[in-house]
C-alpha cells in the first residue's frame, strides 16, 4: 500500500500536467484507503493448527468480501510467499508446502469482486518439526515396548504411540527413544512417532509393528528333603517351552539350566539347608523368551546329630524336665525336640533356636527316647537318631503317719516302679532331726507330746533322688497343764491358774459335780469358772488343746469347793422404835453370818452362827438397807438381797401457835427428820380444828375465842409411817367485845361501854388527832371513862381482850365516833363507822 503522504506528492506533481479527471481519480483512491483502514480493525485472524509442512488458520467474515486470500511468508528464508484463494463461504484455510520448524507470517486478505483488498489481518506462527525417521521397536518385557528413532532438528519433544485394535497407548518423551508400558503380554502393536515443538506436532512416522513377549509364569517351589527342590508352574498361553534355572543364592557353584515342555521340574543332589535362586520363563514358537519369574527356595536342613538328654529339676514349677542337646544343622532356624514314651506314645515337646531345649514335664520313673528335628522355611528335617534315658524316680505318695501307741510314730507310703530304696526324714519343730533308709515301705520313730514333726520321704534310682514331695506335718497331743492352783473362790466362781505347756494353743477348764458341767475355753493360762452352785465340791480339770490334735483327755482332775451361799432374809421385826430383830434362812454348812443395817445415818451390824440376831439404837426418821453375808473357810458369800428398813419420823424440835383473828390461828414448827407431811390437831370440848400439810406451818380456822385446846402433831414419812407428837395446851384469846358505845360525861369526858361474853380483862385505846387515851378496867368491868377530851374531834376506839400471858389481841375492830361540842351530858356519841 502506498503511504498517504507519497500519494499527495504524486498528486501534486501530476496536477501540473494532467487534466481534472486525473485529480478525481486520486481523490477517489484516497477515500477508499480511509475506508479500508477503518474496516480492517474488525477483521481478525487466529491460528488453528500446524504440521511440519502446513499451517491452518481461521478468520472472521468480512462484510462485502467476495473472496479471501491466505498467504504465508517465511521470516528467514527468501522466495515468494505461498498463498491460497478461498471464496467468501470459507473462514478456515490451510497453507501447505511450507518448511519444517520455520517461523512464518500468515496473512489473510478480504477481496471484492474486482480483486481489490477490502481488509487484511496477519499472525506469526511456527511450523512443526520434520517427521521422525529410522523407527526401530522391540519388546523385552511382556508389558512394554522400547522404541528408538533419529533425532529431528529443532524438535522439543516426541509423541510415541502404540495401537492394538481400539486400544491406544501414548506417551511424550524429550529424547529420541522411549518405552511404552502398561501393554498386554504377547500382543502385536502398531508403533508411530511424531515430533513436536511450540508450533505443533508433525505427521506420524512410518508405522512399525512389534509384539510384546510372553508373560512370566507363576510357579511354586518346595523342598521335600535336605537335597531336593521341586518346582511346578502354571501354563502360560502361547508358550511352547519353559526354561528352569537354579543357582545357589550366594553364587557358590555353577547354575543348573533345564528347558522342557513340562510344567514340573525336580532338582536333586543339592546342598542341605542352603538357599537357591530359581528363575523361570516361557518361550514362544520362535524361541523368544518371555518375562522372568524369580524366587528364593531353601532346602530342608540335615537331621541333627549327637542328640543327648540330661535330666533336671525345675525349681520354679517343681516339675521334672529333660535338657536335650544336639549339634547345629546348617540352614536351620529352629529345632523341634519331641519325646517318645516307650517308643510309641508321643509326649511333650520343646522348640528352640539354639542347640538345646528343655522338655517338661517328664513323667517320673519312666523310660524315654527323644528325637530332634531341624526346621527352616522349607520344613522339618528327617528325625535325628533318638537317645534313651530313664527319668528321676517318682516321689513317694499316699504317705501316712500313725501314732498307734502314744510315743510311737509309724510312717508308711505306696511303692513306685523303678525305685532302688527310700529315705525318710523326720524333723521336730525344735530342730532335732532323724532319718531312716529302707527298701520297704514303712519306718518307725519315737515321739513326745506337744511337738510338731515334719516328715519327708524320698525315693532313689540310678537317675538320682526324687523331687521333694509334700512335707507332712504331724503334731502330737499337747502336754497336760501342770501346777494347777486355785487363785480365787467365791459362791459361784472358781478361778484357777497353771503353767503353760508345750503344744497347747488353748486350754479348756471344766468344773463338774454330780449333775452339771461348767467349762471355759481360753488361750490364757488362767480361767474363771462362773455360774457355779454355791457350797458345792467340784471336780476341776484343765485340758490342753491344739487345732490339729484337739484335746488331751488324759489330764488329771482337782477337787475345789465353792464359797457359801448367800443368806435369804426371812423377816425383820421391830422390838421397839430403835431396835429390830432379823431372821434368815440358814443354807450353808459350817458358816457364820453377819447382818448389816446401813443407810445415811450410818451402819450397824450383828453376828451369829444361827439364823437370827438383833440390832439396837437405830435413829428416828431414817431409812436403812438390811443385808446378810455368810462366811466359811472357802470365802464369803455375796450379800443377800437387801430388805428396806424404815424408822418412824422424828418429832419437831419446836412448835408455835399464833392467833391471827378471833377464829383463826397460825401454827408453825421446825422440820422433823424423816417426815414428808404433817397433821396438826387442836381439840377442846367445844370442837376441834385440823390441818394436813407438807409444809412446816398451817392455818386453823373455826377457833373458839377464850377456849383451852390440847395440841397434837403427827409427823408422817413418805411411806406413811407416822410419829405422834404431843405439845403443851393452847388457850385462844378472849372474844372481842360487842355493842361498843360512847357517852358524853360533862364537857370534856367520855365513857366507853361494851358487852363481854366472858370474864376477860380488856384494854381500851381511844385516839384522835390531838390525843391518845388508854384505860384497862378490872375484870368483869365493861366500861371505861376518859377525860380531857376535845369536842369536835373524831375518836377511834379499840377494845382488845388481854390473854392470860398478858398479850393483847390485835385483831378486834376499830370504831370511829364524832364528839360534838353541843352535846349534853349523858348523850350517846354518834357512831361514824369502822376504820379499816
Amino acid at each position: 500500500m502506498v503511504p498517504l503522504c507519497a500519494c499527495c506528492i504524486f498528486l501534486g506533481v501530476y496536477l501540473n500536467n494532467e487534466s481534472n479527471i486525473t485529480i478525481n481519480v486520486c481523490l477517489h483512491s484516497i477515500r477508499f484507503f480511509f475506508q479500508m483502514s477503518l474496516a480492517s480493525t474488525d477483521f481478525t485472524l487466529t491460528h488453528y493448527t500446524a504440521t511440519s509442512r502446513s499451517i491452518s488458520a481461521r478468520w472472521s467474515k468480512f462484510e462485502g468480501a467476495h473472496s479471501y486470500k491466505l498467504s504465508a511468508a517465511s521470516n528467514t528464508a527468501t522466495g515468494q510467499p505461498v498463498f491460497v484463494h478461498f471464496d467468501n463461504r470459507f473462514v478456515l484455510g490451510t497453507v501447505t508446502n511450507l518448511l519444517p520448524a520455520t517461523q512464518y507470517t500468515v496473512k489473510v486478505e478480504a477481496l471484492d469482486s474486482s480483486g481489490n483488498m477490502l481488509a487484511e489481518a496477519e499472525i506469526q506462527h511456527l511450523t512443526a518439526p520434520d517427521i521422525p525417521l529410522n523407527i526401530k521397536a522391540f519388546s523385552k518385557t511382556s508389558n512394554s515396548i522400547t522404541v528408538n528413532w533419529s533425532a529431528v532438528p529443532k524438535a522439543t519433544g516426541y509423541v510415541l504411540k502404540a495401537k492394538a485394535g481400539n486400544l491406544i497407548t501414548k506417551i511424550i518423551v524429550n529424547d529420541s527413544s522411549g518405552t511404552l508400558t502398561g501393554l498386554q503380554p504377547y500382543t502385536s502393536y502398531i508403533i508411530s512417532v511424531q515430533s513436536l515443538n511450540q508450533g505443533g506436532t508433525s505427521q506420524p512416522s512410518m508405522p512399525v509393528e512389534t509384539r510384546t513377549v510372553l508373560d512370566a509364569p507363576a510357579f511354586y517351589s518346595s523342598s521335600p528333603d535336605f537335597q531336593t527342590i521341586m518346582v511346578s508352574l502354571e501354563p502360560v498361553p502361547q508358550a511352547v517351552r519353559y526354561s528352569f534355572i537354579i543357582i545357589r543364592s550366594d553364587a557358590v557353584g555353577s547354575k543348573i539350566k533345564k528347558t522342557t515342555t513340562a510344567f514340573n521340574e525336580t532338582f536333586t543332589d543339592l546342598d542341605p539347608g542352603t538357599w537357591y535362586t530359581i528363575k523361570v520363563h516361557a518361550l514362544d514358537a520362535n524361541g523368544v523368551p518371555g518375562d522372568d519369574e524369580t524366587k528364593e527356595q531353601v532346602t530342608r536342613p540335615f537331621a541333627p546329630q549327637s542328640v543327648h538328654a540330661i535330666l533336671k529339676s525345675d525349681p520354679i514349677n517343681t516339675s521334672l524336665g529333660a535338657v536335650i542337646t544336639w549339634n547345629a544343622s546348617k540352614g536351620s532356624i529352629k529345632y523341634f525336640a519331641v519325646r517318645l514314651k516307650k517308643f510309641r506314645d508321643v509326649g511333650h515337646n520343646c522348640t528352640s533356636r539354639s542347640t538345646s531345649c528343655v522338655i517338661t514335664p517328664i513323667q517320673c520313673s519312666t523310660h524315654y527316647n527323644v528325637t530332634v528335628f531341624a526346621i527352616n522355611e522349607a520344613g522339618p528335617s528327617d528325625p535325628a537318631n533318638p537317645t534313651e534315658f530313664t527319668s528321676f524316680p517318682c516321689t513317694p505318695h499316699d504317705i501316712k503317719v500313725q501314732e498307734i501307741y502314744p510315743g510311737n510314730l509309724t510312717i508308711s507310703w505306696s511303692p513306685s516302679p523303678m525305685i532302688d530304696y527310700y529315705t525318710t526324714f523326720v524333723k521336730r519343730d525344735d530342730g532335732l532331726e532323724v532319718s531312716c533308709n529302707t527298701t520297704l515301705k514303712r519306718c518307725y520313730f519315737q515321739s513326745e507330746c506337744g511337738f510338731t514333726y515334719f516328715i519327708s520321704v524320698f525315693s532313689y534310682n540310678t537317675a538320682g533322688q526324687s523331687k521333694p514331695g509334700n512335707v507332712l506335718n504331724y503334731t502330737t497331743v499337747p502336754c497336760c497343764p501342770t501346777q494347777v492352783k486355785t487363785l480365787f473362790v467365791s459362791s459361784d466362781t472358781i478361778e484357777v491358774i497353771w503353767n503353760p505347756v508345750r503344744g497347747a494353743e488353748m486350754y479348756e477348764t471344766k468344773a463338774q459335780d454330780m449333775g452339771s458341767v461348767v467349762f471355759c475355753n481360753d488361750t490364757s493360762t488362767i480361767c474363771t469358772l462362773s455360774g457355779l452352785e454355791c457350797n458345792i465340791n467340784y471336780n476341776v480339770t484343765v485340758y490342753s488343746y491344739s487345732d490339729i490334735r484337739g484335746f488331751n483327755n488324759s489330764c488329771p482332775r482337782k477337787s475345789i469347793k465353792t464359797g457359801p451361799c448367800s443368806p435369804r432374809i426371812l423377816n425383820i421385826t421391830k422390838v421397839n422404835p430403835t431396835t429390830v430383830n432379823i431372821t434368815w434362812q440358814q443354807n450353808n454348812i459350817d458358816a457364820t453370818y453377819k447382818v448389816f443395817v446401813f443407810g445415811k445415818a450410818g451402819m450397824r451390824y450383828c453376828n451369829s452362827s444361827g439364823c437370827s440376831c438383833a440390832i439396837a439404837n437405830l435413829p428416828c426418821g431414817s431409812t436403812f438397807s438390811v443385808s446378810a453375808v455368810a462366811t466359811a473357810t472357802e470365802g464369803s458369800s455375796l450379800p443377800s438381797y437387801s430388805i428396806p428398813l424404815e424408822t418412824a419420823p422424828c418429832c419437831p424440835d419446836s412448835f408455835t401457835v399464833i392467833q391471827v383473828t378471833q377464829s383463826i390461828t397460825n401454827i408453825s414448827w421446825t422440820a422433823a427428820t424423816g417426815a414428808q407431811s404433817y397433821t396438826t390437831l387442836l381439840e377442846s370440848p367445844k370442837g376441834q380444828a385440823k390441818c394436813h400439810t407438807g409444809q412446816t406451818h398451817c392455818l386453823l380456822g373455826c377457833i373458839t375465842c377464850g377456849t383451852n385446846y390440847s395440841v397434837t402433831l403427827l409427823a408422817i414419812s413418805e411411806t406413811g409411817m407416822a410419829s405422834e407428837c404431843n405439845f403443851l395446851g393452847y388457850s385462844s384469846s378472849g372474844c372481842c367485845p360487842s355493842a361498843v358505845k360512847l357517852y358524853r360525861l360533862g364537857s370534856n369526858a367520855l365513857r366507853v361501854y361494851w358487852h363481854a361474853s366472858a370474864s376477860v380483862n380488856y384494854v381500851v385505846n381511844v385516839t384522835s388527832d390531838h390525843a391518845n387515851f388508854t384505860c384497862s378496867p378490872m375484870a368483869r368491868i365493861t366500861y371505861c371513862d376518859i377525860s380531857d377530851i376535845y369536842c369536835g374531834d373524831l375518836y377511834a376506839v379499840i377494845i382488845s381482850p388481854i390473854s392470860t400471858d398478858g398479850s393483847i389481841a390485835t385483831f378486834c375492830p376499830t370504831k370511829v365516833y364524832s364528839v360534838s361540842c353541843s352535846m349534853n351530858s349523858g348523850a350517846m356519841v354518834i357512831y361514824r363507822g369502822k376504820r379499816t
